[in-house]
């Protein structure tokens, strides 16, 4: 199929590893020029070297850094022109026992939630202004198993996106929202020992392993798509069916 994403530009976040990186890669390959945001230089340097084609533009960036969303944004256009695509990737979990100070839920929720909508409402006046754009969010699952700071944050995410959806679609914008199920992850198979990872695939995922970052950025990369131009404030899982729950 043709996405029609040649010549399309974007921005995104936490793109030196896992599901960001595999974003990034997707949509380089379709001839979006894309800058990829992340703390870690030499990850970016070899995601551009993997890339290949030139159109990886590095960002070393903290997403929670003082001004980080008008630094990247201002990048960003000053690197690409203007800014079509936004996927807000960058994040990560936060589980916290019942009685964590106020300063540890402030963290996730600025990591998990607040970055998420800073640096989109840092780019929708020139997407306005061009009457298209496209943001995708990288969020999270919606059956936590205990106390997890990040868990709530996400849910404030899919809230955020599913309003924001109503404010911008006159103006030719999608937002969506992808939970991601178990992907192989660095975080993942440093947390999680082979034997575990395949008992919980038989057990657990209905498809029967766990998935990879690519399997996540073929839809990320089609949301991006003028042809997903249909889709928005949704929020669609990726999981080999792991979730329980009908809708």
């Amino acid at each position: 199929m043709n996405l029609g994403l040649t010549s399309k530009t974007a921005v995104v976040t936490g793109a030196s590893i896992g599901i960001g990186r595999a974003i990034a890669k997707g949509l380089a390959a379709e001839g979006v020029r894309v800058v990829g945001v992340a703390r870690r230089t030499d990850l970016l340097a070899e995601l551009v070297k993997e890339a290949g084609s030139g159109l990886i533009t590095p960002f070393e960036q903290d997403v929670m850094a003082k001004d980080a969303a008008e630094r990247i944004a201002a990048f960003a256009v000053k690197e690409l022109g203007h800014v079509d695509i936004l996927i807000n990737n960058a994040g990560g979990s936060r589980p916290l026992p019942v009685d964590a100070p106020d300063s540890k839920w402030d963290e996730a929720i600025a990591l998990n939630f607040t970055s998420y909508r800073r640096i989109a409402h840092a780019l929708l006046p020139q997407m306005i202004e061009r009457k298209w754009g496209r943001i995708v969010n990288i969020t999270g699952k919606s059956e936590p198993e205990g106390l997890n700071a990040a868990f709530a944050a996400k849910a404030a995410v899919h809230a955020w996106a599913k309003g924001l959806s109503r404010e911008i679609g006159e103006h030719g914008i999608t937002i969506n929202c992808i939970p991601p199920g178990r992907i192989m992850s660095e975080q993942i198979r440093r947390n999680y020992p082979p034997d575990y990872r395949e008992r919980f695939a038989e057990e657990e995922i209905p498809v029967g392993y766990w998935g990879e970052p690519e399997d996540l950025a073929a839809l990320a990369v089609f949301l991006a798509s003028p042809v997903a131009r249909y889709i928005t404030g949704t929020v669609i899982p990726v999981d080999g069916g792991l979730r329980r729950y009908q809708f």
